[in-house]
């Protein structure tokens, strides 16, 4: 953990005005370091103040300690979709009203498409008033062209920022519920839980935030799509309508189905993760005793197990592309059979406005929509797993520190204590010292005597029944197993802070 460098290059995005935010001119000196050359760590711009680690973390933590209180006032489970969506509500539903001006731009363009083909149909060198009409047509496709390029753009760039906040706000509250487990929430997670909650949990917020906005603008634009086709062919058009809405009900079986295989696969990959934990940290046991074939064969079972779940999800996945490509053109070919089956005549100008209206609703609801049903999906089943973790029980605030006197440094009075209180009979039981400055005190018994836990009594990770521990002054406690993160000498010392000469 190295400190920050003091001439991290500041992001030039602070000081853009509003066509370099507007058309991402801010990245050109990078754009262009690029192009000489590979890019490197330090070219790299520093992150922005508001996205960094601690500051997301606090604010999403203070929305979740709310919910919590909240919660224990009203007899009920906290909820950290509730807590989310009050930390982000405001940025990301005003992203959501862009969203749906995006998606409004592809629908206003086939109808200046439609004019300007009827201009041609109908053409009459001697109006001019048709052809300025028809130029007049031509510039506001363009112009709408031109903004559906930028908001989508800039849409998909801000939505895909909030998903990574919210990403970076639940990976700071992870790794600060891991720091403060009691020792009975210990055997109810794992190593492998914790990994896995921040290496595929969270990794879901980038994704669903990208698409959850076509859940609302995905039916509301295949509403206004529907409205323009019957204006311009009439009851033909339902039937292509028809085959969108039984796409939209498979659909949201399959988002069901994709709920079902994340908690599955979520779970295998938990005890997978945490069986590798347990042979890496037990390997010189397993090769003293030849185990290797016998644990090969254990995690390649689970890994099956978990593979198996994955291909699945994998196949509903490529379903939904597959109707990416198809429904669209489907709809098209049912809609002209249908005007066809009942003798209605069309000309080109409706021919293109059809199909360039059936075209606007390939993505949104074809390809975004079935998108935002997966994903949708797969966060509530993550946020659940991030939930449970987080309401696990912490170590108590019971030892809080006192001012140094001189005369002593800990004093343990009358202590009782036991890490299961059902059990009956107390871990630690009747206890008296005191350590004073510039003693050296020992404690010596045999194994399970209750060493260790006379430790964490004085850290105060073991809770009393009766008597109290004082600390006097700052501790330290080294443990009886040493922990050394990759890095330098000098940084494990510092652990991040400045080193004071």
């Amino acid at each position: 953990m190295l400190p920050v460098s003091a001439d991290v290059k500041t992001s030039p995005v602070q000081k853009a005005n509003f066509c370099s935010r507007l058309f991402v001119w801010w990245l050109n000196p990078l754009f262009k370091i690029g192009h000489k050359r590979k890019l490197e760590p330090d070219d790299m711009y520093s992150v922005f103040p508001e996205d960094r680690s601690q500051r997301l973390g606090e604010e999403l933590q203070g929305h979740w300690d709310q919910e919590v209180k909240r919660a224990q006032k009203d007899s009920h489970e906290p909820s950290l979709m509730k807590a989310i969506v009050k930390c982000y509500w405001k940025s990301y539903l005003i992203w959501g009203m862009f969203t749906f001006l995006e998606e409004g731009t592809k629908v206003v363009q086939p109808i200046f498409l439609g004019k300007m083909v009827s201009y041609i149909e109908n053409y009459n060198p001697t109006d001019s008033a048709a052809l300025h009409e028809a130029y007049a047509y031509a510039a506001g496709l363009s112009t709408s062209v031109l903004v559906w390029a930028v908001l989508h753009h800039l849409c998909f760039y801000n939505m895909q920022r909030v998903g990574m906040r919210l990403r970076v706000a639940v990976c700071h509250m992870i790794y600060r519920k891991a720091l403060r487990l009691s020792s009975s929430a210990m055997g109810k997670t794992t190593t492998g839980q914790i990994v896995n909650l921040l290496s595929n949990d969270v990794n879901r917020f980038d994704q669903v935030t990208m698409f959850l906005h076509y859940l609302w603008v995905g039916p509301l634009q295949a509403v206004a799509v529907t409205a323009l086709l019957w204006m311009e062919i009439g009851m033909p058009c339902l039937a292509g309508m028809a085959v969108l809405i039984i796409l939209l009900l498979l659909q949201s079986c399959f988002g069901k189905l994709f709920s079902s295989l994340r908690s599955k696969t979520a779970a295998l990959t938990d005890d997978r993760i945490s069986t590798m934990s347990e042979v890496i940290s037990g390997i010189k046991t397993i090769k003293m005793n030849a185990w290797e074939k016998s644990f090969i064969d254990v995690i390649s079972r689970l890994r099956r197990k978990e593979i198996s779940k994955i291909l699945k999800s994998s196949y509903l996945r490529g379903m939904n592309l597959a109707s990416f490509f198809a429904v669209s053109k489907i709809m098209i070919f049912v809609t002209f059979i249908t005007n066809d089956l009942l003798d209605n005549l069309i000309t080109a100008s409706q021919v293109f406005v059809v199909v360039t209206l059936f075209e606007a609703l390939r993505f949104s609801s074809t390809l975004y929509f079935p998108m935002a049903v997966e994903k949708v999906s797969e966060a509530i089943v993550s946020i659940r797993r991030i939930e449970n973790f987080l309401l696990l029980d912490e170590i108590p605030q019971l030892n809080p520190q006192l001012p140094s006197d001189g005369e002593t440094i800990v004093d343990v009075n009358d202590f009782t204590a036991s890490w299961d209180k059902k059990s009956g009979t107390p871990t630690l039981q009747d206890l008296f010292f005191t350590a004073r400055p510039g003693e050296l005190l020992a404690v010596v018994g045999p194994v399970g005597a209750g060493k260790s836990s006379l430790l964490r009594a004085v850290l105060g990770e073991l809770p009393p029944s009766q008597g109290q521990v004082s600390v006097h002054g700052r501790i330290a406690y080294v443990s009886q197993q040493p922990w050394v993160f990759s890095g330098t000498v000098r940084s494990n010392i510092l652990f991040g802070k400045k080193k004071k000469k």
